[in-house]
């Protein structure tokens, strides 16, 4: 018997309130720099995100990094090819014995925030070192630890030169794969515009080993003779826009052989992982599967 998502999320709340001691812990609110504002989950939903090994959703993001035992530190490399060509990246590492591939987090048309640095720390957990890249550095006013606005990094993001942006993506690779504990090996994750700047990266690179793709749009058909990567995408069911660019990608893709995988979740929203305690459930439950589904794609296409 199948569950619709609020079912799902039900039975799962009940789990883990069955299997935990309460707790009176409550989520900080979304920094005004990010999306739109979204409900706190309360103590429940905290819980069960951490217990399912989760990124977390905007409401729990802070008190994720807060509590969060890996080092994540900022770093400023040279993106070239002009003097003063800087990129700020927030670079977190996994607690692992052995070396790591790297995986590169895209963040949305609303610029680096609390929540993708959250995500960048929940991929280190996984064991990967995670690397997002401001792609707005030197863009405008930063409030920190973060970007710019969300009105500012939106018009920012609108007039960035894609090329230099996929130069900048070869750049933060390349800083990453060159540390004493990184493999050779690098993946791209990208959420919203960093979605579409993910599937452009497979485009782009000739050296990227994977390629996740949260809710972004494809590239052209016709340019998609030159992706190498494997490709998974994970889509929600209520996002028209991106999806109606999903048929023609899975078309092309296969005519030409490549790997192109995805998974559309019904009742999910665009944004689905972030917001979390959205849309009547369907969010929590699109990310409770496409979480795991990243992770073990990374896991299969870089380790070696």
């Amino acid at each position: 018997m199948s569950l619709c998502p609020r079912a799902v999320v039900t039975a799962l709340l009940l789990t883990a309130a069955c299997s935990q001691p309460a707790t009176t812990t409550t989520a900080a609110p979304s920094p005004a720099h990010d999306h739109p504002a979204v409900g706190t989950g309360g103590a429940a939903s905290v819980s069960i995100i951490s217990d399912l090994k989760l990124a977390p959703g905007a409401s729990t993001a802070m008190i994720r990094l807060e509590r969060s035992p890996r080092h994540g530190e900022w770093v400023t490399i040279s993106a070239g090819p002009q003097p003063g060509d800087s990129l700020r990246l927030w670079v977190v590492y996994p607690e692992r014995a052995t070396k790591a591939p790297v995986v590169i987090v895209v963040h949305e048309i609303f610029g680096m925030s609390t929540w993708i640095r959250s995500v960048a720390d929940q991929l280190a957990a996984d064991g990967f070192i995670a690397i997002a890249p401001d792609l707005l550095t030197g863009k405008g006013g930063v409030a920190p630890p973060d970007t710019i606005t969300a009105q500012a990094a939106t018009a920012a993001i609108r007039a960035l030169d894609p090329d230099v942006v996929q130069r900048q993506i070869d750049a933060a690779a390349a800083y990453g794969m060159a540390l004493p504990a990184a493999q050779p090996r690098y993946g791209i994750v990208g959420f919203c515009w960093g979605g579409g700047v993910s599937f452009q990266h497979a485009v782009h690179s000739p050296t990227l080993g994977a390629a996740v793709v949260y809710y972004g749009t494809s590239p052209p058909s016709a340019s998609l003779a030159s992706v190498r990567a494997p490709v998974l995408g994970l889509y929600g069911g209520e996002d028209a826009r991106v999806d109606a660019t999903i048929p023609p990608a899975d078309s092309a893709m296969k005519a030409l052989g490549k790997s192109y995988e995805f998974q559309v979740f019904p009742g999910a929203g665009h944004g689905f992982l972030r917001g979390q305690d959205q849309q009547n459930g369907a969010n929590l439950a699109a990310s409770i599967r496409a979480w795991p589904m990243t992770v073990e794609f990374f896991r299969a296409n870089l380790e070696h």
